[in-house]
């Protein structure tokens, strides 16, 4: 017998079984046919490197923030290659990206300025909840 059940296959792709299961009903992965026996121990689904690919493909897509919408349209379009559209997705991933990289830098930045303002005694409000709850 060659390839991995369900189980196996989620630990290749560092992923929980119920989120393999997740992404076969979103369309992302396709279940393979139960071969001859049915429930026999001979007849678990097996899958290959092939699927074990895709999930890694869809765990990296979402690292980089891809929606799983997003991340079934890329592979839609690597099915028909379409690279320039495919190109226009990722693009649109690095902008948001780097509009997120400033938001984060920002709050980095003031989150430093306010726990420097935070050292010493233990009069008053601390200037970091004072801050943050003020919403400024």
């Amino acid at each position: 017998m060659t390839g991995w059940t369900i189980g196996g296959l989620a630990a290749e792709a560092g992923i929980g079984v119920e989120t393999v299961r997740f992404y076969q009903r979103r369309g992302l992965l396709d279940e393979p046919e139960r071969p001859a026996g049915g429930g026999s121990a001979g007849g678990h689904r097996r899958y290959g490197e092939r699927d074990a690919e895709r999930l890694r493909f869809i765990r990296a897509a979402k690292v980089a923030g891809f929606t799983l919408g997003e991340i079934a349209e890329l592979l839609r379009l690597d099915a028909v290659r379409d690279r320039p559209r495919a190109r226009e997705l990722a693009e649109a991933r690095v902008r948001a990206l780097d509009e997120r990289i400033g938001e984060l830098t920002a709050a980095r930045d003031r989150l430093q300025h306010l726990a420097a303002a935070c050292r010493g005694g233990t009069d008053g409000p601390c200037p970091i909840v004072s801050s943050l709850a003020g919403g400024g």
